[in-house]
């Protein structure tokens, strides 16, 4: 019996007690300037932890103290991500393999250079010998994140220099990871329908003339089949998502465990495990959630009255999940415009026509026009409020006929990049581990024996069975 059950039949239950009571802590430790919560400033920036090269996120400027809203920026390595975007878009060619480049040496590369690397990113889409039937077959997971990094951290098993964190060992580990992601990502997936849900396993291996895009659309595809627009428009997606500054969740939990000296696979693992949360990478499926709830519950969503009646119940926990939410609103650091939204509504049109979901691109429109006066209403917020990433993302994947269980990995899918680039810096500049100081708000107590100690009012239920096979 495992502690679940155990908790089923009241002991664990009895012996937790008022965990909430004793883990809280009195909001009055947080008030003033001496803790940043979440490494926040009062004012809702981030606290200034480190300097970066990779990305740079620009969603205001301070005057005398106070933030002034501008249009969200969104650079890689001193680049506009926007002007690599339009430059492939013109040319109708994939961008997300040079901007691994980019992203992971610092610079644009020369054609040669270019050639070369994505002949060797080609290789690596390509898992291991037996890995998908060792790693992935045999330990299939409900859900995609957690299979990828269980994978991440088996492949330490796969690589013969797993610990050696010289410069050229750990790149050569990063170009593999982004290589094979799209691979972990596709297979975890078939698996997960067929054992979970019970439906036929067909297993597509990956080539290697084809982009990262378009390998991810042909593996997940029962008939292999996909238009050149709709990989285009995914490998925008993945340009989008590679990289955003060292203070996101994810980046920074990479930076931090990577701080401690330890291996490749590791790293990427903490970062897997933070992007999992919905409160950062799974909350454009939390989206596409809130607009069926949308559809299914306001009789007519192109009313203007109705759909803003609707969100004031979202946002007062009446609607919806319940969660108090219109999510896919707001951002930590971009205040009037989110860049990457702004380019997926401009080159995600022309895909919502072809496709009949005109409609739905509108209506998100509508949720953002009427959901950031209802925000600041509520709020009393100082600053300005928009749309973020999020609030798009869903509908691009729903009309490429990618499942929502495959949103966030997707995520991941883009962000390897990042986060591997920001494991390096570290490595070079970082010489200290990172470890912040917590306040203690404990009060001093002296041990009390066994025997002084006081029984529980309520008798400790002693039905716990732990069966060992």
């Amino acid at each position: 019996m495992n502690l679940n059950q155990c908790a089923i039949n009241g002991t664990l239950t009895s012996l937790c007690g008022d965990l909430q009571k004793e883990y809280s802590i009195d909001s009055h430790y947080f008030e003033g300037d001496m803790v940043k919560r979440g490494l926040r400033n009062a004012d809702g920036t981030g606290v200034m932890a480190g300097v970066s090269k990779i990305g740079s996120v620009q969603g205001y400027y301070i005057r005398d103290g106070e933030r002034v809203a501008i249009p969200g920026e969104l650079y890689y390595r001193g680049i506009n991500v926007m002007d690599i975007a339009e430059s492939h878009q013109r040319e109708n060619s994939f961008g997300y393999e040079e901007v691994a480049y980019l992203l992971l040496f610092g610079k644009l590369p020369a054609k040669s250079e270019y050639d070369c690397f994505r002949e060797i990113l080609c290789r690596t889409h390509k898992l291991p010998d037996r890995f998908f039937e060792d790693m992935i077959l045999k330990a299939p997971s409900k859900d995609i994140m957690n299979k990828l990094e269980r994978s991440v951290l088996a492949l330490y098993s796969y690589d013969d220099n797993p610990d050696d964190t010289s410069l050229e060992n750990v790149m050569r580990q990063s170009i593999e990871l982004v290589g094979r992601f799209p691979s972990i990502v596709a297979n975890a997936y078939a698996v997960k329908r067929h054992v979970f849900e019970g439906h036929s396993l067909y297993i597509h291996h990956p080539k290697e003339n084809l982009s990262v895009a378009e390998n991810f659309l042909r593996m997940i595809r029962r008939d292999k089949v996909y238009t050149d627009e709709e990989a285009k428009l995914l490998d925008l997606m993945f340009i989008l998502h590679a990289e955003h500054g060292g203070g996101n969740n994810s980046a920074f939990a990479c930076r931090t465990v990577s701080s401690s000296g330890t291996d490749t696979y590791s790293a990427i693992a903490a970062a897997i495990g933070s992007l999992k949360g919905p409160l950062h990478g799974g909350a454009n499926a939390k989206v596409t959630q809130m607009m069926d709830f949308i559809k299914a519950e306001v009789q007519d969503p192109t009313d203007d009255a109705q759909l803003r009646s609707y969100l004031a119940k979202l946002l007062a926990g009446q609607a919806g999940d319940r969660s108090g939410k219109i999510y896919g609103l707001g951002h930590a650091v971009y205040t009037i415009t989110d860049p990457r939204a702004v380019a997926i509504k401009k080159y995600a049109r022309s895909m919502a026509q072809a496709k009949g979901r005109i409609q739905d691109l509108e209506l998100i429109e509508s949720v953002e026009r009427l959901g950031i006066p209802l925000v600041f209403e509520r709020s009393g917020r100082s600053i300005s409020l928009c749309a973020n990433v999020d609030l798009y993302s869903g509908l691009v994947y729903d009309m490429l006929d990618i499942p929502k269980d495959l949103f966030t990995p997707l995520f991941a899918i883009a962000r390897i990049t990042g986060w591997c680039a920001h494991r390096i810096e570290e490595l070079v500049n970082g010489k200290r581990i990172i470890r912040p100081a917590y306040r203690s708000a404990h009060e001093m107590a002296s041990y009390t024996p066994m025997e002084y100690r006081t029984e529980p009012t309520a008798p400790i239920q002693d039905t716990v069975e732990i069966g060992l096979d």
